[in-house]
């Protein structure tokens, strides 16, 4: 059951669910598609995945509370199903959806202050009831085309698959370089359409091979790539690596459902010790950088809660039949990325992402509501080819 009311998965009789067969009842899931990430699905024959693995115990009614609450213990007849309500809102949830349309990508929707996921779709997904089916042709069928399919719809690609995050990372960048002393706010940039660093003669271009620089503020706003890039140099691989484990770079993500992919910063100390062109490239979110729609969204939380990021988690509580609560989640911190004084920073040059930068197009919202922001678009193909990228926008509110 969602935050709002919503019921998005349950079990009917099986005429209530138009089924067949030998069965009397039918597991259904009212909003199709959804919620599949979320739910996931269960089958007689292939197994259950997300909340209906995770909570199996719970909505079958076989948790040791449960039992207790049985007036004739495992052999009754009364009804012990519990219920497993989630922090996510249909509404939300399908606003989302609509938001994406039929473009393919992930929109996740957080409380920074607890970790609630109130929203978490992709596009593609799947619906769940095909595969709950009774009909084993019809499973078949469609686990087959499901798994066939190349954009990966049973992964629950907002937390389950991993992205170059291209500009997006400069907030981890940018944070690290104030909370090393690096760049301040009186930082200023040389203007340059190019930037040979060491170990190559290659040089690093800002977007679109465009004049670039200025102070940190118009930097960050316009995202040139060259003053990030220098400025992971200066840092130092050791620095930036260890700098990047406090956002939670190479390690799993806490999170409630299973599977969830680690975001990693894409080498060692030593591999950029070797090669701080590499390093350079890996400052402002290309290169072997690869991070969770989720995890990007955590980052950015952790800016708006004074650099404090949550554990992120999708069930807000468990309850028996009776409605007696077996489990309830208390919002945990995970990580502090940087201090209340730097997140205060990055939120001024967010903000200035929102009102005259790269997402001044895109993220005015009524009641002049002020907005912080950031945006990123990943390179995907070779230069001189056709562009290929991955588009990102990052943002929280008030």
């Amino acid at each position: 059951i969602t935050a709002d009311g919503s019921i998005i998965a349950q079990t009917l009789p099986v005429d209530a669910a138009n089924g067949s067969g030998k069965y009397k009842y039918q597991r259904n899931y009212p909003k199709g598609e959804l919620f599949a990430n979320i739910t996931g699905y269960y089958t007689l024959g292939y197994g259950s995945t997300q909340l209906e693995r995770t909570q199996s115990a719970v909505l079958k009614g076989t948790t040791a509370q449960q039992q207790l609450e049985a007036t004739g213990g495992l052999f009754s007849k009364d009804d012990l199903s519990g219920s497993v309500h989630v922090t996510l809102r249909a509404d939300l949830q399908a606003a989302a959806k609509k938001a994406l349309g039929n473009r393919e990508g992930s929109v996740v929707v957080l409380d920074p202050k607890t970790g609630a996921v109130v929203a978490m779709y992709s596009n593609p997904s799947y619906d769940p009831n095909l595969i709950a089916s009774h009909n084993g042709n019809v499973v078949n069928e469609t686990l087959n085309g499901l798994q066939s399919d190349t954009a990966k719809p049973l992964l629950a690609n907002a937390y389950q698959e991993r992205y170059m995050p291209g500009s997006t990372f400069k907030i981890v960048t940018t944070t690290i370089g104030l909370e090393t002393g690096k760049v301040d706010m009186m930082s200023v940039f040389k203007d340059e359409r190019a930037w040979v660093p060491p170990n190559t003669k290659k040089p690093i271009r800002n977007y679109g091979k465009k004049v670039c620089g200025g102070d940190l503020a118009e930097v960050f706003r316009r995202s040139c790539n060259i003053p990030f890039a220098q400025t992971a140099v200066n840092v130092g691989p050791v620095a930036m690596v260890d700098a990047t484990t406090r956002f939670g770079f190479d390690e799993k993500v806490p999170f409630d459902l299973p599977g969830a992919a680690a975001s990693t910063f894409g080498g060692t100390a030593e591999d950029f010790t070797d090669s701080l062109a590499l390093l350079a490239i890996h400052g402002f979110g290309q290169g072997q950088v690869q991070v969770t729609p989720l995890h990007m969204a955590m980052i950015t939380s952790s800016v708006a809660n004074a650099g404090v990021m949550m554990k992120p988690f999708v069930v807000q509580q468990t309850l028996t039949h009776n409605r007696n609560v077996i489990r309830r989640t208390n919002p945990e911190a995970w990580k502090t990325t940087m201090s209340a004084t730097t997140a205060a920073t990055m939120t001024q040059l967010m903000i200035g992402v929102a009102q005259s930068g790269t997402a001044a197009c895109c993220l005015q919202l009524n009641g002049g509501i002020s907005v912080a922001a950031k945006t990123g678009t990943a390179q995907l193909n070779p230069e001189g080819e056709k562009q290929r990228s991955h588009a990102w926008i990052t943002a929280f509110a008030p």
